[in-house]
């Protein structure tokens, strides 16, 4: 990782779930529901953050059967619906980042592997919406993070030279793969990296920068606004 500044970013795509909004204790809420009516254990909110980085699809099958897993998946769907919004809370500085960025002209999505209505409808409640170009969830693209399909279809339109500087900001393992496999800077939110149990190989899985939250990266972000 990098002692110096990143460089002004043509566009950035962050992910959703603990990068911009804090939604660890709804997620082990819902799942832990699921697990009950599916007779496994519960997990703790350590082994939640640990274990909850892939897609609903790419898990599920695995912790639940490929014979079960989709009807678990309804439940984990019903249970989260029901509390979601209720339980939404933006992390501290992420509203203002959102708006140094569009400040400085700069091209905002979000890629993320929370089912693509809910996260839509998670930025509606917010009032966020109108900061994003484009904003995809699991199942929306061919596949899910940490291929490549959701970068492009977040990407939309944008010419090359946004690719050229682009930033992926999130808090997980996945993340920084995603942003290997387009070839974006890796920025990581958080005190650590979550959900090391899905990295298959962990060379080349440190970020490019590190901020401990939104409030440090914001900073780093107004100092684009004043060279300008």
């Amino acid at each position: 990782m990098s002692d110096q500044l990143p460089h002004r970013p043509n566009a950035v795509l962050f992910d959703w779930d603990n990068t911009l909004v804090d939604s660890w204790g709804t997620i082990q809420a819902a799942l832990n529901m699921t697990f009950e009516e599916f007779d496994k254990p519960k997990w703790s909110l350590d082994e939640t953050k640990q274990r909850v980085a892939r897609s609903l699809r790419d898990s599920f099958p695995v912790l639940f059967g490929e014979d079960r897993w989709e009807a678990a998946k309804d439940s984990f769907y019903a249970h989260f619906r029901s509390i979601h919004l209720e339980t939404l809370t933006p992390l501290t500085g992420a509203y203002d980042l959102l708006c140094a960025l569009r400040e400085n002209g700069t091209y905002i999505g979000v890629v993320s592997n929370k089912n693509g209505d809910f996260l839509r409808k998670e930025a509606e409640h917010l009032g966020w919406t109108t900061f994003f170009s484009q904003i995809v969830g699991a199942t929306d693209a061919a596949n899910d993070k940490p291929a490549a399909d959701p970068v492009h279809m977040a990407m939309g339109d944008s010419s090359a030279p946004q690719y050229e500087n682009l930033w992926f900001v999130g808090d997980s393992v996945v993340d920084i793969q995603c942003a290997r496999n387009v070839g974006a800077t890796a920025i990581l939110i958080g005190d650590e990296i979550t959900g090391h149990s899905d990295a298959q190989n962990s060379a080349n899985l440190d970020p490019d920068w590190h901020f401990a939250d939104c409030e440090a990266l914001v900073r780093v972000v107004k100092t684009f606004t004043k060279v300008l």
